[in-house]
């Protein structure tokens, strides 16, 4: 259960990682998608950092033992997942936004794991 749960943090922070550089960088799918919801430069760039320092969080936490931080990045990850999917669901397209909460259960997954192996109360 151990390699299937690092197994799950490694893609889950790629995952992180590839959306908040697509966000930082202004991809220009990202930029149309969330200009939609009123969001400017400036908040499409602060989501983007979150989303790259929350996989940060969650991969270099559990690469050296410090669950907690780990568990926090995993916090994050699915929480900016989570606001993904539902503007996903709010604009319509809900096969894509059914997809897309797959991450969200991947981190609520490590982070029921974390907390189970650790015995921490979520």
């Amino acid at each position: 259960m151990k390699s299937v749960i690092n197994l799950l943090i490694v893609i889950t922070s790629l995952l992180s990682l590839f959306a908040g550089i697509a966000k930082v960088t202004h991809s220009p799918d990202e930029v149309e998608f969330l200009q939609d919801f009123m969001f400017n430069d400036f908040a499409i760039t602060l989501y983007g950092v979150i989303q790259i320092f929350a996989a940060a969080l969650l991969s270099i936490g559990q690469l050296f033992s410090h669950h907690k931080v780990a568990k926090v990045g995993a916090v994050f990850v699915a929480l900016a997942f989570l606001l993904s999917s539902v503007l996903i669901f709010v604009s319509g397209n809900f096969i894509f936004a059914l997809i897309s909460l797959l991450p969200v259960a991947c981190a609520a997954l490590i982070i029921r794991q974390m907390c189970w192996k650790n015995k921490i109360n979520v």
